[in-house]
Formats: structure tokens, sequence, C-alpha cells
């Protein structure tokens, strides 16, 4: 694995909470600049945000060392904090309740396997380029929505 080979942005939204919602990623590596979008009709924002994140793995071609920045601490502790706690709990909370997501944090967990990733929070919508454009392919992903 090269060092710093992809930085990876994404971002996730709803219109409502749960409602339409759409996610945005975009992967930079070597000078250049790849960006995807999606949306569904009847999601969360957390969903969405996970969805990002595994969306912007999914393309990688080959494993590799990954930078990705999230401005979801839902997203960004689940991964690097709670976890290992939910596996060993068997996808339950301390609180014993099953964990929100279970189907995305497994996903998210079988790509942490093949790439070395290194989580960053940034601040949405304070200004930071890539986090400002994944917002946008979001809001673009709920804007072209057919359902």
């Amino acid at each position: 694995m090269s060092e710093k080979a992809v930085t990876i942005y994404t971002d996730g939204g709803c219109r409502g909470n749960p409602g339409l919602g759409g996610w945005g990623t975009v992967l930079i590596w070597a000078g250049r600049e790849k960006k995807l979008y999606g949306a569904e009709a009847d999601t969360t924002n957390n969903r969405m945000e996970l969805t990002a994140a595994i969306e912007g793995l999914k393309a990688l071609k080959k494993p590799v060392s990954v930078e990705l920045y999230t401005d979801s601490k839902y997203v960004q502790q689940g991964i690097t904090k709670w976890i290992e706690g939910w596996k060993k709990n068997g996808w339950k909370t301390a609180a014993r309740k099953p964990v929100k997501n279970q189907d995305l944090w497994q996903q998210l967990d079988q790509m942490m396997s093949q790439h070395k990733v290194t989580w960053r929070w940034v601040k949405g919508h304070a200004g930071d380029k890539y986090n400002e454009v994944a917002d946008q392919l979001a809001n673009q992903a709920m804007d072209e929505f057919k359902g």
C-alpha cells in the first residue's frame, strides 16, 4: 500500500429525516478527482453519511492508504471507537439495544479490512472546499432523484 495514495471526502443528507436522502463523495489522487453521488427515497441522514463513505471506498480499484474526511461524528466515532464493542456485544449497543444501521456498519467494516484508512473529521459547512463539493453532490443527487 502506498502512503496517502487517495483522499476521500464524503457527505450525506436528507430532506426530512427520514425522507429523501442523498450522498456525495470526492476521490482525489495523483492530481485527479472522481465525483460520485446517489440518492434513496426513504432513508435517514446517518444512512446517507455511511453510504457516502462506503461508496467512496468501493470505488477504489486496489488496496491503498486512504485519508477519509467526513463531517459526521457519528460515522467517524462509530468506525474508530464504537464498532469493536458492537461486534463483541453481538451488534448491540452498551444499552443492549440493536445497533442502528448494522447492515451499513458491517459493509463499512468489511471495506476497512481492504484499505488502510485514516479517518478525519471536518466541520461541515465551514468552507472546506471538498467538504462543500461532497455536500453539493449529495444535494444534486436529491435534486435529480426520480424514484
